[in-house]
C-alpha cells in the first residue's frame, strides 16, 4: 500500500465518525425546532388574564367562600381551564386578584357558560364593587409546566 492509499483510508474512516456526529446534530437541531413550534403554538393558545376585583367588605367572607368553590369546581371539572388562582392582598383583602390560565380562547368561552361560574357570578355580583380583566401575554411558557409539577411535588 503506498502513502496516497494509506491517506485515502485515514479521511475515510475519520469521515465515517463525522457523518454520524452531523447527523445528530442535524436531528438535535430539527427536534430543537419542532419543541419551539410546538411552544409557539400552544402559548398562541394560551389565554392568561388576571382579574382586578374589589370586593365590598361588608361581603368579603360570603364572598372569598364563593370564589373558593367556584375556582375549585372549574379546575377539577374543566380540562380547558389550567387554572384559576385566588389572591387578596394582606394590607387590603378587599382587593382580589385572581390569575387565570386557559388552554385556549375558547376553553375560557366554554368556563363562562358552565354552572359553577354563572352561581358564582350571579351570587356574587352585589359583592363586587369593581371589576377590571386584564388579559396577559405569557413569557415563558416552557418552564409553566415545571412550575406546575413542582407544587405537585411539594405536597
Amino acid at each position: 500500500m503506498n502513502l496516497l492509499q494509506n491517506k485515502m483510508i485515514r479521511q475515510n474512516a475519520g469521515s465515517k465518525t463525522k457523518a454520524p456526529k452531523a447527523f445528530i446534530s442535524f436531528l438535535i437541531i430539527v427536534f430543537i425546532m419542532v419543541s419551539c413550534n410546538a411552544v409557539s403554538a400552544q402559548q398562541k393558545e394560551l389565554m392568561v388574564r388576571i382579574s382586578e376585583i374589589e370586593i365590598d367588605p361588608d361581603y368579603l367572607e360570603k364572598y372569598k367562600a364563593m370564589l373558593e368553590e367556584e375556582a375549585a369546581a372549574s379546575v377539577r371539572l374543566e380540562p380547558g381551564v389550567i387554572a384559576i388562582f385566588p389572591m387578596y392582598q394582606k394590607e387590603n383583602p378587599a382587593q382580589v386578584r385572581i390569575l387565570e390560565m386557559y388552554a385556549s380562547k375558547a376553553a375560557y368561552e366554554l368556563h363562562l357558560k358552565t354552572p359553577h361560574f354563572q352561581k358564582y357570578k350571579s351570587t356574587t355580583h352585589k359583592m363586587v364593587k369593581s371589576l377590571k380583566l386584564v388579559d396577559m401575554e405569557a413569557m415563558d411558557v416552557i418552564t409553566m409546566p415545571l412550575i406546575f409539577r413542582k407544587l405537585k411535588e411539594d405536597k
